[in-house]
């Protein structure tokens, strides 16, 4: 299993400090604060940042075929084909009871197995949300739990081959989809060179 050290990134450190800060709005799914920031450079400004606790994506993968979802996404009022992904609303203990859970509740599958293959943050330019990168083998059905927000959900089990056409004709744009893959890719290469 990889490790998640997290790092400082090399380079000057912070170069930006919060004067102060004021939560601007909150749901059940989001927290945003508005900012007033100093920067090294002495110049003042404000920040917007969106909250979000922890997310997982999942790929299910079994007998050369990947499990997908298609839904309704509001922002681009367009349907999406993209992996099993989501949150809880909460902050979890256990990222992988996460990724299990969004595998049930989507897709209504189990998984013998849950590789954890790392985590990336989601659109740091303006969100505060990691995502953890699991991916589920060893796959049987088992009752599925929608939450009342994919009532239009459609589940799709396609071909590997097609899945990766489609990322590259553009019928899969979904970011965090194509990063997770490109994690998935980048393991199972090392997977095979370590044998």
């Amino acid at each position: 299993m990889p490790a998640d050290p997290n790092p400082e990134p090399a380079g000057q450190g912070r170069t930006i400090t919060t004067l102060r800060s004021r939560e601007v709005y909150r749901n059940p799914w989001m927290r945003v604060r508005e900012d007033e920031i100093l920067r090294s450079n002495g110049q003042r400004g404000i920040y917007g940042v969106v909250e979000k606790d922890d997310a997982a994506i999942i790929l299910p993968i079994d007998e050369g075929r990947i499990w997908l979802v298609e839904q309704f996404r509001y922002t681009i009022q367009e349907r999406a084909l993209e992996l099993p992904q989501g949150s809880w609303e909460m902050t979890i203990d256990s990222p992988e009871e996460l990724a299990r859970g969004e595998l049930r509740e989507e897709l209504g599958l189990e998984a013998a197995t849950m590789t954890w293959l790392g985590s990336l943050w989601i659109a740091y330019g303006f969100n505060r949300q990691k995502q953890h990168v699991y991916l589920a083998t060893g796959l049987t059905h088992s009752e599925r739990q929608p939450d009342p927000e994919e009532h239009d959900l459609a589940i799709h089990c396609i071909a590997v081959d097609d899945f990766e056409q489609r990322m590259l004709d553009g019928r899969v744009r979904d970011g965090c989809t194509l990063a997770a893959w490109g994690l998935y890719l980048l393991w199972k290469a090392r997977e095979r060179t370590a044998r």
